[in-house]
C-alpha cells in the first residue's frame, strides 16, 4: 500500500505546515519521500531510516517530533529488479523502467542502487509566514553536484491521472551510499546499478485536517508551476 500524507498541488499552493510527525509516518512505512513542517528540506527514508536533507545538502537523521505537510510511504518489499548495464541519464534511466512496467496504471516504489558519475540534486530553505507558493520558493534553493559517487535513488512513479494528487511520471530524491548527503534528484548521469519496483495498486490519502490546507484552490491546473518545481 502506498501512503501519502496531501496533495502535490496544496504544496504548489504553499501549504507547508506540517500535520502528521514522522513517528507516525513511520507507521506507514519504511522507504519513501516527501518535505519538512515550512518546506524545510528533502525528506527521504530508506530501510526504516527517516532523513531530512537540507540546504547545506547533509543528510540529517530525523526525530519522531517532527512533522511533515506532504510525505509518500510504503513498506518496499522488490516485486521486480532489474540490472542496469549501461550508462544512463534521468530521462534514460526513467524510459528504462518504463519498458519494464506490467501498467502505466499502478503506482511504482522506485530504488535504484548504483554507481554515478554525476548527481544534480537540490533542497530548499525553511519558508517564512506568509508561504509563497512552491514555484517562487524553489528560487531560493540550494543546488548540489555529487561526481563519481556511489548512491540510491529512491521515489516513486505514479500514473498520470493522479495528477493534482501526486507527481505524474518519476519523483526522486537521492543519498549517497555512506548515507551522508543528498537531495531532490534535478539531472544525473548513471554508470551502473540495480534497479527494484514495488508495484501496488493500494492507494491511500490522508489531508489536512484544518489549516490553510481548508482555503486552497485546488481546481487550478497547476502543471507548469509543477514542471518548474520538478526541473
Amino acid at each position: 500500500m502506498l501512503y501519502q500524507v496531501s496533495t502535490i498541488d496544496a504544496l504548489l499552493l504553499g501549504v507547508y505546515d506540517g500535520v502528521l510527525p514522522v513517528s507516525d509516518l513511520k507507521t506507514h512505512g519504511d522507504f519513501g519521500i516527501g518535505t519538512f513542517d515550512g518546506l524545510e528540506g528533502e525528506m527521504l527514508a530508506l530501510d526504516g531510516n527517516y532523513y531530512q536533507i537540507k540546504t547545506d545538502g547533509i543528510a540529517y537523521p530525523v526525530s519522531g517530533e517532527i512533522t511533515t505537510p506532504f510525505a509518500t510511504v510504503t513498506y518496499f518489499e522488490a516485486d521486480e529488479t532489474f540490472r542496469l548495464e549501461k550508462s544512463a541519464n534521468l530521462s534514460e534511466l526513467e524510459d528504462f523502467l518504463d519498458l519494464n512496467l506490467p501498467s502505466e496504471n499502478l503506482f511504482y516504489a522506485v530504488k535504484v542502487d548504483g554507481n554515478f558519475s554525476y548527481v544534480k540534486a537540490r533542497s530548499v530553505p525553511r519558508q517564512e509566514k506568509p508561504y509563497l507558493q512552491l514555484a517562487d520558493a524553489v528560487s531560493s534553493q540550494s543546488v548540489f553536484e555529487f561526481e563519481n559517487v556511489s548512491g540510491t535513488l529512491v521515489g516513486f512513479r505514479t500514473p498520470e491521472y493522479v495528477k493534482g494528487v501526486n507527481v505524474p511520471g518519476y519523483h526522486l530524491h537521492f543519498i549517497t551510499e555512506n548515507r551522508s548527503a543528498g537531495g531532490h534528484v534535478l539531472d544525473l548521469e548513471m554508470e551502473k546499478g540495480d534497479a527494484a519496483l514495488d508495484i501496488t495498486s493500494i492507494f491511500l490519502m490522508e489531508l489536512p485536517a484544518s489549516g490553510d490546507f481548508y482555503n486552497a484552490e485546488l481546481g487550478q491546473n497547476l502543471q507548469e508551476d509543477l514542471e518548474k518545481v520538478e526541473k
